[in-house]
């Protein structure tokens, strides 16, 4: 047997004694996701038990070095366990910000203090992180951002305000861009500070969205001190943990395109809500080929996202691969949603029922919409596969 195959069954073994039934079954609501934080509510003991049996193996981040609180497990070691948890339907342990978008970034430029500070609390699902990019003027053009840090010796005073913070009303500490030379070009003279959301003067109000409900926030900063040790990266070189950080965000939110389903079909997902016609197959035929044809990309995006990941892990990616899998996945799930709503018709246009979870299915088609600006707009990763990846002449 050789060591990955060894390997492979002491996972294996393990996911089986260790992993709670309840978190087996698929996620249905927010409550049943764990986001941690010093303020962390979770659903019930099971949700808990999971978070520290997989922490205390450093498996909430596998692949993270040891010291800082990971498994310290090779890139294909973590893909067996990646393969053995999708088996048994095992929920992830933890969702957190500071795993999918800020832990690498430190991991990459943050001190041998702030990785040792900060990194074994992320792991632990100790602290939750909310991300400080947007401004109401400066989206898509985020290097235009005003949101202003300025120098007051041990401290840095920032003032500004940021929008669309997913769950800033709930996170811990915010990992922000702030300027820091006013007269310096718009790409230059930016910082990327970590600061408490406790800190006097953060405050933050929810922003609600078209399908009812939103993780979204406005964030406000009036005078807020932030020590100088806070700063990851060069002062005034935060445009460069940025752009690798939006890396990590955009490979995030293309999961989103991933094909659904413990057989990768939406097919099967839907076929009874749908009907069936004498043949066991779903009974409209328009619908059929629109679901074969959404199955067929989504199979293979899942197989170019499993590349794509190899590639990153290996550090042999194009810089702008994860602007084409944030692109590709989240039209894919737009379209996704738009087929589930097609398979349902009008049933699934209700709204506030115990039956439809509180209008779930159309909550989520209407929050699809969104996927294609969060995180940098459709039409802002295709112009970067265009330039950087087609290298076609700009205008």
């Amino acid at each position: 047997m050789s060591d990955l195959e060894s390997f492979r069954q002491d996972v294996r073994s393990w996911l089986e004694a260790n992993c709670p039934p309840e978190m087996r079954e698929p996620v249905r609501d927010e409550a049943d996701l764990c986001w941690g934080g010093r303020n962390a509510s979770f659903k019930n003991d099971a949700q808990r038990r999971w978070l520290e049996l997989m922490a205390e193996r450093g498996w909430t981040v596998p692949d993270w070095p040891r010291d800082y609180g990971g498994g310290g497990l090779s890139p294909a070691e973590a893909k067996i366990l990646k393969q053995e948890m999708a088996r048994i339907g095992a929920r992830s342990p933890l969702y957190s910000f500071g795993i999918s978008m800020l832990g690498p970034a430190l991991l990459k430029y943050g001190t041998e203090a702030q990785k040792r500070r900060f990194l074994p609390e992320i792991a632990r699902g100790e602290i939750r992180w909310c991300q400080g990019y947007s401004e109401p003027n400066a989206g898509s053009d985020l290097a235009s951002l005003q949101t202003r840090a300025e120098d007051r010796g041990d401290n840095w005073v920032v003032n500004g305000q940021k929008v669309w913070t997913s769950y800033a009303d709930k996170a811990d500490w915010i990992f922000c861009l702030v300027r820091t030379e006013p007269k310096a070009p718009k790409h230059k003279g930016i910082s990327f500070l970590l600061f408490d959301m406790a800190t006097e003067g953060v405050s933050t109000r929810p922003i609600r969205l078209i399908s009812g409900a939103s993780p979204f926030c406005e964030t406000f900063f009036d005078e807020v001190r932030v020590p100088r040790d806070q700063v990851v990266g060069e002062i005034n070189k935060g445009w460069d943990v940025a752009k690798y950080l939006l890396g990590h965000e955009r490979e995030m939110i293309s999961g989103m395109g991933v094909a659904p389903g413990a057989d990768g079909t939406l097919g099967r997902l839907l076929a009874d809500k749908a009907g069936r016609d004498g043949e066991g197959r779903i009974a409209d035929p328009f619908l059929r080929v629109d679901i074969a044809r959404f199955d067929i990309d989504a199979l293979a995006f899942g197989a170019m996202s499993e590349r794509f990941l190899d590639e990153l892990k290996a550090g042999r990616a194009h810089p702008a691969q994860p602007s084409m899998m944030k692109y590709a996945g989240t039209e894919l799930n737009k379209r996704r949603n738009e087929i589930v709503m097609l398979a349902g018709g009008a049933d699934f246009l209700e709204w506030e029922s115990e039956a439809s979870r509180g209008g779930k299915t159309a909550r989520e088609w209407l929050r699809s919409k969104a996927n294609s600006i969060e995180g940098g707009t459709s039409e802002i990763q295709l112009g970067i596969v265009a330039k950087r990846i087609l290298e076609l002449p700009g205008s």
